[in-house]
């Protein structure tokens, strides 16, 4: 979040609808911002809508056309790029206005096209999120304790170490869960 110099008043989309994006999502409404969530898993879109925010699924509406419905032309100001699939990198470029930001938040292990030319044409900045600052920590738990961010709000189940194998075979065939945490 801090890296995208989120401003008061800016549109953001956020690819993707898992706990990062919601998190993302939430904050950047703190901020002041106007949020709309990509997401295509329907109890995740339930999910993000309760809590608030605009949420689309981008395989009913295509995203290009819902954000700019979002934003009343202009597209956005602040894309955050946390799906980690070939279409959210293959969209991510068509979303920021002229001048626009787009934050890469989710881990791509292999290398996926992206079309320079709209960097060039439109002269977009790529910005890389790939670790926390304790600032960041600190502003999460500040939010969470005055009440502005949901506390377990994505997390979907809590077992106990003994049980990690089965965590995973559930995390494996649940594709509506969201955060599984191992209490150690």
């Amino acid at each position: 979040m801090r890296l995208s110099q989120l401003e008061a008043g800016e549109h953001v989309v956020v690819i993707g609808g898992g706990p990062i994006s919601i998190l993302i999502g939430l904050v950047a409404r703190h901020k002041g911002t106007n949020v709309m969530v990509s997401e295509p898993n329907a109890h995740r879109l339930q999910l993000i809508r309760s809590l608030g925010l605009e949420a689309v699924n981008p395989g009913e509406t295509g995203l290009v056309a819902a954000t700019g419905a979002f934003t009343g032309g202009a597209m956005a100001d602040v894309v955050f790029e946390v799906s980690g699939v070939a279409a959210g990198v293959a969209v991510m470029t068509q979303l920021p206005r002229v001048r626009g930001r787009i934050v890469m938040v989710a881990i791509h292990p292999e290398p996926k096209p992206v079309d320079l030319f709209r960097f060039f044409w439109r002269e977009l900045k790529l910005i890389g999120a790939r670790v926390y600052e304790p600032e960041d920590f600190e502003e999460v738990i500040r939010l969470t304790a005055e009440g502005h961010i949901p506390r377990m709000h994505c997390v979907t189940q809590v077992s106990p170490l003994a049980e990690v194998q089965k965590v995973f075979e559930t995390i494996d065939s649940n594709p509506e869960g969201m955060k599984y945490l191992i209490s150690c």
